[in-house]
C-alpha cells in the first residue's frame, strides 16, 4: 500500500512542478499583459495545488493539512485578485492593445477610479 501512495505523490508532485514550469516558461516567452498573467495564475496555482495534495498524501498527517488548507486558500485568493489588479493597471497604462480585446468593458470608464478625487 505505501508503494501505491509513494507512487501517486510521486505523479502528483511531477505533475505539479511541470505546471509550475510552464507557468514560468510562459511569463518569459509571451508578449502581452494578458497572455503573461493567464501563465502567471492558471498553472502555477494548479500546480501548487497538486503539489500540496500530493505533500498532504505522503506525510499523511492532520497537523500537515492543516497547514497546506491556508496556504491554498490564500493562494487561491490572492492569485486571481493580483492579475486583475496588474491588468487594470496594464490597461490604464496603455500597455495593453485595446484592439485585440473581444470586449472592453471599460472602454467608457473614466481614467482614474470614482473615489479618487479626480
Amino acid at each position: 500500500m505505501t508503494e501505491i501512495v509513494h507512487v501517486v505523490s510521486l505523479v502528483l508532485i511531477l505533475g505539479g512542478a511541470l505546471l509550475c514550469l510552464t507557468a514560468a516558461i510562459g511569463l518569459l516567452r509571451f508578449r502581452d499583459v494578458p497572455t503573461r498573467l493567464h501563465a502567471a495564475t492558471k498553472p502555477q496555482v494548479l500546480g501548487l495545488l497538486l503539489i500540496a495534495i500530493a505533500v498532504g498524501i505522503e506525510l499523511q498527517s492532520w497537523a500537515v493539512v492543516a497547514f497546506l488548507v491556508p496556504v491554498l486558500v490564500i493562494q487561491f485568493a490572492t492569485a486571481p485578485l493580483s492579475a486583475h489588479m496588474v491588468g487594470r493597471q496594464a490597461y490604464r497604462n496603455g500597455t495593453i492593445d485595446r484592439r485585440t480585446l473581444h470586449v472592453d468593458e471599460l472602454a467608457d470608464a473614466k481614467e482614474t477610479p470614482p473615489g479618487a478625487g479626480g
